[in-house]
């Protein structure tokens, strides 16, 4: 066995422990089309001025944030009055259902 390749290797699986980055639960991009249609049955009951913002903004936190940024947008929006509590815990549901550790 060649010396000089083992060495590296070992060298190699312990380089970058050091910069391990947090999981975090953002949205399961595979099921999107599932995700946004449901979310469009959730908010049908909003004014049509506030369920494109209120879906649009849900989507991209999810997605790009973080489930966690999400939740708490959702939590703003029903302390704003701007959407119930039932409304509320619905949104949120479907947001942990359709999330996954990345």
């Amino acid at each position: 066995m060649n010396r000089k390749y083992s060495r590296r290797n070992a060298n190699y699986l312990h380089r970058g422990n050091n910069n391990t980055q947090q999981r975090s639960r953002k949205l399961d991009m595979r099921r999107t089309d599932e995700f946004q249609y449901l979310l469009s049955m959730a908010v049908e009951n909003l004014p049509d001025s506030l369920r494109g913002a209120i879906k649009g903004s849900i989507y991209s936190i999810a997605s790009r944030k973080g489930s966690k940024e999400a939740k708490d947008y959702i939590t703003q929006k029903r302390e704003e009055g701007i959407i119930d509590v039932a409304l509320e815990k619905r949104l949120l549901d479907l947001v942990f259902d359709y999330s996954k550790y990345s």
